[in-house]
């Protein structure tokens, strides 16, 4: 992220992140891009300034880093009377914890006495009020208040039975620790410190979230420890490098070793059905380091042939959140599988329908998709036979309220209090008409009918080889043949010679030419004919951007390069297309597609983001960023595996 052509430094652990300034600092900023210490979708610090013999000390190092953040900072000099000292400064994050270190060293042959204060602040901001959409939430007999004690500063917050707190400690204790304003909890901290000649001196600070519901954070050490700590994690995870196919784009390897490196950082722990802790990744920074259905879903599925830990992890923890009961306030049905879980203040409250919400018409297809790819690629049985009761609940729900039985398709109708559209393109107005109107429900997306008729043909698959239950097994191959046929008659469109987005309320065709189309190619919907009339025509100049795919063909009425949905370019829809063009013998299509990716990703430092700009290269030179894009981001990290995978796969070779 940039604010005022600066870039932030980004420090992610185990469900608690940080995003600090140059100077290391923290400003308490919101909008597209909000700084301070973030965990359980609470920012727990949201001011940390740093100040040097009573001012704000010149940067000579920006902070930078993947598991700390290191800068170099001094007091007010000039050329003829340089800086007395210089201050190291380095930040690590942990389990509900930011630890730093500052380092001051004594330039000069004598004795020095360093001021140093800091300015610490915990405003408990829900994210959802951090966004940019100018949303206000009553906030009835909330309270902050600030207690001081030897170490430093408490800053607690409190609403009826809700209780967060924010600890702040040092060592050395602090000279003085006193408010900053009149009418927040803003508290400054002193120090003064003294330097023998050429001498230093260190000061360990620990910010502990004690966040509503959450068991209180291991103990913490220096930053050092952390690093040390997270890079062994790291490293373990990350192993050797994968091999490569030959003729593989540059800089793939490259990619997968960094979106393996994301991936290790962006895992958050859950729970299973019997209470076991397992980690699962979370969908990306900074809105939403948290259990997504359907982002954990395609990032374990992409994961699957190299980590299958990740999507053991997520149908564990997804089963145990599966729907039991109906609650229209959220989206639950038996069966369904949870969309998003948070745990902030708005959350709990019910002011927001996300602390438990199941607004996904997809989530559910694609937990029983990755449980059979998951049992195929390890050839473990007992998963499956474990979670057996959770699949068929699955299946009950995508017939019973997911309308494979009233009409055939699964459909999902706008929630007026959540998400209007419920598949991956969830933004208002993503499911449009041709002249860029919104759909209206129940809307029946294509790619969800393609996951319906994967998730149908896997789960017989299952119940044959694995359940002992050939009824049920010919029950759903039956109804997925009829769902195969019933859909090319149906979604497809002679004119374009191309398939419609959607079907509406009404049945008729939404008429948009978009990327969703490129799913079915993965899912196995479309005959070989008609896939591969789609995946070549998905490289035409108006869908394919030179470095992906677009959402939305260019020059159609509701193309915009900068929408979320309808123009930019999404690598893990990409990975999707890319992994069908493999399947469909598309070598070529998947080779093009497959550099453009890399290409991309050589200009974010192999890191995919989130989402791209739809700008052309003939536009610009280099991939135009989207302004909101998450960073680093779940199903984006794992693309450059789907990108090895689709490769191996166009050679014949298997993902082995």
């Amino acid at each position: 992220m940039y604010v005022n052509g600066t870039a932030d430094t980004t420090l992610v652990r185990a469900g608690t992140f940080a995003v600090l300034g140059a100077d290391g600092g923290v400003s308490g900023r919101g909008g597209t891009s909000p700084d301070g210490l973030f965990h359980r979708d609470a920012r727990h610090l949201s001011r940390w300034e740093l100040a040097v013999d009573g001012a704000a000390p010149a940067v000579l190092v920006p902070s930078g880093g993947e598991t700390s953040a290191l800068c170099v900072l001094t007091p007010p000099g000039t050329r003829d009377e340089p800086a007395p000292y210089t201050v190291f400064r380095e930040q690590a994050v942990d389990a509900g914890v930011l630890t730093e270190c500052v380092r001051l060293v004594n330039n000069r042959p004598a004795p020095v006495t360093a001021v140093l204060s800091l300015t610490a602040d915990a405003d408990f901001a829900d994210q959802f009020e951090l966004r940019s959409d100018k949303r206000r939430y009553e906030k009835t007999g909330a309270r902050r208040t600030a207690s001081t004690h030897t170490e430093g500063v408490t800053f607690t917050y409190e609403r009826g039975a809700w209780l967060s707190r924010t600890a702040v400690c040092a060592s050395p204790a602090p000279s003085d620790v006193r408010p900053a304003g009149v009418r927040d909890t803003v508290h400054r901290l002193e120090w003064r410190l003294e330097l023998p000649a050429h001498g230093t001196a260190e000061l360990l600070l620990t910010v502990t979230a004690y966040a509503h519901g959450a068991p209180a954070p291991a103990l913490a050490g220096t930053p050092g420890e952390a690093v040390a700590e997270q890079a062994a994690d790291t490293a373990a995870f990350v192993g050797a490098p994968l091999p490569m196919p030959p003729g593989a784009p540059e800089g793939l390897a490259a990619a997968c070793a960094r979106g393996l490196s994301d991936l290790a950082a962006l895992r958050i722990p859950a729970t299973g059905p019997d209470g076991e802790h397992v980690r699962v990744p979370a969908a990306g920074i900074p809105w939403f380091l948290t259990l997504f259905g359907r982002d954990s879903l395609f990032t374990s599925l992409f994961a699957l042939p190299y980590r299958p830990a990740l999507a053991e992890g997520t149908l564990l923890a997804l089963a145990a959140a599966q729907g039991t009961e109906y609650d229209t306030g959220r989206g639950e049905q038996p069966g369904r599988v949870v969309h998003e879980i948070r745990h902030g203040e708005l959350a709990h409250f019910r002011q927001v329908p996300y602390g438990r919400y199941y607004g996904s018409v997809d989530a559910t297809p694609l937990f029983l998709v990755l449980l059979d790819s998951y049992t195929e690629t390890t050839g473990d049985l007992a998963l499956a036979t474990r979670l057996e009761p959770v699949a068929r609940a699955a299946v009950s729900w995508m017939f019973r309220d997911g309308g494979l039985d009233d009409g055939g398709y699964l459909v999902y109708s706008p929630d007026p209090h959540g998400l209007v559209n419920q598949n991956w393109k969830d933004s208002e107005g993503a499911i449009c008409f041709l002249d860029g109107t919104q759909a209206e429900g129940p809307i029946a997306v294509a790619e969800a009918q393609g996951y319906a008729y994967d998730a149908l043909v896997r789960t017989a698959r299952l119940a044959r080889t694995v359940w002992d239950d050939s009824a049920y097994a010919d029950r759903l191959e039956r109804t997925a043949a009829d769902l195969r046929d019933r859909f090319l008659r149906d979604f497809w469109m002679p004119g374009p010679d191309f398939p419609a987005l959607a079907l509406d309320g009404r049945g008729r065709q939404v008429d948009s030419l978009a990327s969703d189309a490129g799913h079915l190619l993965w899912s196995g919907i479309l005959d070989g004919r008609h896939a591969q009339r789609v995946g070549r025509r998905l490289l035409e100049p108006d869908f394919f951007s030179g470095w992906a795919i677009r959402t939305l063909a260019s020059g159609l009425p509701g193309y915009h390069p900068l929408s979320y949905h309808r123009g930019t370019c999404w690598p893990h829809d990409n990975a999707v297309v890319l992994l069908g063009l493999a399947r469909c013998g598309l070598t070529d299509e998947a080779r093009t597609v497959a550099l453009g990716l890399m290409e991309a990703s050589a200009h974010h430092g192999h890191r995919l983001p989130e989402v791209m700009a739809g700008y052309s290269r003939a536009q610009h030179p280099r991939p135009v960023p989207y302004p909101h894009s998450c960073s680093p981001q779940a199903w984006a990290a794992a693309t450059p595996l789907a990108v090895l995978t689709a490769l191996r796969d166009a050679d014949g070779r298997g993902p082995g």
